[in-house]
């Protein structure tokens, strides 16, 4: 067994291959959502220490903070001991209290929390994820007169879908830059990462899908619409649509993560429109130093 420290999550494939193997019995950590984070994580390195632990190639366990004091972490749950050689290092690197976040489906994780003196946050924002199979899709809905879902075509059609990223959030996160490499990412295809153009030619709402081929699981991250263009049904359009794609390229089910609790209730909603039902959801810890 060996353990190899890295700054930033440069051992993106090893976490990814974990998650590929684990996804069957958690439904978390899809390979897709490793791969935007792993574009949230670009030139902030320093802000982003991880940790993998392996032997003979094969990942047991990894462990990725976002510094000062979040870790997320994924063990095999052959290998329960790990978690807690995760979490000493973790608790080591990160400079004071640490919030953990897991999935009703890892009780492996949560008895090491547990038994390293973590507590369960009772209240407070968590993520629903939930899930669809591949038949019976609804079809595509019409667009507004104007409107049209494609993939992007070239360097503005990059430019516009990052900028739509940050009206639809409110964030500066997602550059030019990072959306571009991200496009270079496995397991990105264009074909899955499909945006609405407005009557005027920009970009105004897109979904962004991964597919794990593997476990035949796609999964959504992100989806938005720009704040000028809501309500017209353009996220649930280039959702269906990449539903349908999913299923072209030889998925069998779809997942995607929303926000649970009551505050911020409207992604679910559209999610759940659609079709999709929970099957598990995210438990906070924390401990205190």
């Amino acid at each position: 067994m060996r353990r190899h420290e890295y700054a930033g999550p440069v051992a993106l494939r090893a976490m990814q291959q974990l998650a590929a193997r684990t996804f069957p019995a958690t439904g978390y950590r899809h390979i897709g959502d490793l791969a935007w984070n792993w574009c949230l994580a670009l030139d902030r390195a320093d802000e982003c220490p991880t940790a993998i632990w392996a032997h003979d190639d094969r990942t047991l366990a990894w462990g990725w903070l976002e510094l000062p004091d979040t870790l997320m972490l994924q063990v095999d749950p052959d290998h329960p001991e790990l978690a807690d050689e995760v979490l000493a290092w973790a608790e080591r690197t990160a400079p004071g209290p640490l919030a953990v976040d897991i999935a009703e489906t890892e009780p492996h994780l949560a008895e090491a929390l547990e038994a390293r003196g973590y507590a369960r946050v009772p209240d407070g924002p968590f993520m629903t994820l939930l899930g669809r199979t591949l038949t019976d899709l609804p079809a595509v809905a019409p667009l507004p007169p104007g409107y049209a879902i494609r993939a992007q075509r070239d360097p503005a059609d990059v430019a516009g879908r990052a900028a739509a990223h940050r009206a639809a959030f409110g964030s500066t996160r997602i550059t030019t830059e990072r959306h571009a490499r991200m496009r270079d990412t496995w397991p990105y295809r264009p074909e899955l990462d499909l945006v609405v153009i407005s009557p005027a030619g920009e970009a105004v709402a897109y979904c962004q899908g991964w597919y794990d081929e593997t476990n035949g699981a796609g999964e959504f991250e992100p989806v938005g619409t720009h704040p000028a263009h809501r309500r017209l049904g353009l996220a649930r359009a280039a959702c269906t649509a990449v539903l349908h794609a999913f299923a072209l390229a030889g998925a069998h089910r779809a997942v995607v993560y929303a926000r649970g609790d009551a505050s911020y209730p409207v992604p679910r909603r559209l999610y759940e429109s659609l079709g999709f039902t929970a099957y598990t959801r995210t438990r906070a810890y924390v401990r205190r130093v």
